[in-house]
């Protein structure tokens, strides 16, 4: 079914006013169709959830954008509200919740029944960005002495209410972590073999307080469907699940893209932001690599002399300072994407830095052998550049060289030294190496001009 015809057949129940049919058109749908019908009818966005059932309306309003949630809870009854609340996931509804202002969050609160009521505050009491804020306490747990057949029969009694029962959990009488082991291991083992008989004590575990980043590096490196959750000592206190890391991937990947854009990163959708917020968020790096190119000017104003003297210096401006830039641009995506991946570090500053030398030099001298020919070439054509054509030539070709092996090195190590510094390497963007390589860019070029040209043109 086309979202076109299930809009249209929407309005045709809604039209008629019968809240069990409408309920039960919206519940025969696939929850993501009916996530997006409700970004398409925005303003039957509360009714959708009001009309469905209370398990398939949390399961649509969990994978909507933070903004249309928080616009429909806005328009919810407050019993409904009550509801739809108690029914979320913990983690989810922590993930609401914190987005929201604190007057709004106490008042939400106190419409959670009293266990969830503890288990949110508990969440929201853990740093922002870590992985408390992403667990969830809905998970099957058993002890190392129980038998396989215990095992199944808590499966079969708690396991409907919890997050996922391909991983069971296996504590102590402390509640320490001992190990995690798939469910297809109990199922294929005898009745009256003990949990202990089937552990091979390689639980892989996340902090609670570790950084959302760990979480979503750990899940690459191990195939697994949830993680555990354990405290600084090594208490069992949740798990993580695959789809929670998916959607924190994709954020912290749009941070890291404005970023290198040369931005801030934007807090919400494009389309969603207001135009006083987008304009705070680009300000700020407008303005820094604008005093970088005031920097540019005055690195100009130190060589008006030679400039003067040999104009045909400056034709050639934009392209040293461009392809300095670009070489820098190049360095920085390649080093800011590789740390993302975690496949380079700081400790591997050297071992990148001897790489960037050898491929800034190559890709500079094939400039400079572009540079010398084209110029030589051009005066062959036009006789442009007078007696000493060659002399210009060699000086546009090695400022190449020098320009395109500095933007390279600035450009690979800049998001190293910011990553030291303890600041995102993602802030280091395409537009501030560029401007940096510029002011260092326009020295390079003209000591080259005075070292080459004195005596002869200037």
């Amino acid at each position: 079914m086309t979202l076109e015809t299930l809009q249209a057949e929407l309005e045709h129940v809604l039209e008629k006013g019968e809240p069990e049919e409408i309920g039960h058109f919206l519940d025969q749908q696939n929850i993501s169709d009916v996530a997006e019908l409700i970004y398409t009818v925005p303003e039957h966005d509360a009714s959708i959830i009001m009309y469905m059932s209370i398990h398939r309306a949390s399961g649509v309003f969990k994978i909507l954008e933070t903004l249309t949630q928080q616009d429909i809870i806005q328009k919810l009854p407050p019993e409904k509200t009550a509801e739809l609340l108690n029914e979320l996931p913990p983690d989810d509804r922590t993930s609401l919740l914190e987005d929201l202002p604190g007057s709004v969050v106490r008042e939400l609160i106190k419409l959670l029944n009293p266990e969830e009521r503890k288990i949110t505050l508990s969440l929201l009491g853990y740093p922002e960005n870590s992985v408390g804020r992403l667990m969830t306490p809905d998970y099957v747990y058993v002890y190392e002495n129980n038998t396989v057949q215990q095992v199944l029969d808590v499966i079969r009694r708690v396991g409907k209410n919890s997050e996922t029962i391909d991983v069971i959990y296996v504590i102590n009488e402390k509640g320490e972590l001992l190990d995690d082991i798939r469910i297809r291991e109990f199922i294929l083992a005898s009745p009256n073999q003990k949990v202990l008989e089937l552990m091979d004590d390689r639980v892989i575990a996340l902090n609670a307080y570790a950084d959302q980043e760990e979480a979503n590096e750990a899940f690459k490196m191990n195939n697994r469907v949830a993680l555990p959750v354990v405290s600084n000592s090594n208490k069992l206190l949740g798990i993580v699940t695959i789809d929670d890391i998916l959607w924190v991937a994709t954020e912290e990947f749009s941070e890291d893209i404005q970023k290198i854009g040369g931005t801030e990163a934007l807090d919400q959708p494009y389309l969603e932001i207001s135009l006083l917020q987008l304009f705070k968020k680009r300000v700020v790096w407008i303005i820094v690599l604008f005093i970088g190119e005031l920097i540019t000017i005055s690195a100009m104003h130190q060589f008006e002399d030679e400039i003067a003297k040999v104009v045909l210096l400056a034709t050639f401006i934009p392209l040293i300072i461009s392809s300095g830039g670009n070489s820098g641009s190049q360095a920085a995506t390649l080093v800011i994407q590789a740390m993302a991946l975690r496949e380079v570090s700081i400790a591997d500053w050297w071992t990148i830095m001897r790489r960037e030398i050898i491929s800034g030099l190559l890709l500079g001298l094939t400039l400079c052998i572009l540079g010398i020919a084209v110029i030589s070439i051009w005066h062959s054509l036009s006789h442009t550049f007078g007696e000493y054509y060659l002399s210009v030539a060699f000086t546009i070709g090695i400022s190449l060289m020098g320009v395109v092996l500095w933007g390279t090195l600035v450009g690979s190590m800049l998001p190293l030294i910011l990553k030291r510094l303890g600041a995102d390497p993602a802030a280091s963007s395409t537009p501030f190496v560029a401007t940096l390589v510029d002011v260092t860019g326009l020295i390079i070029y003209f000591s080259v001009a005075l070292l080459i040209l004195k005596g002869k043109l200037l």
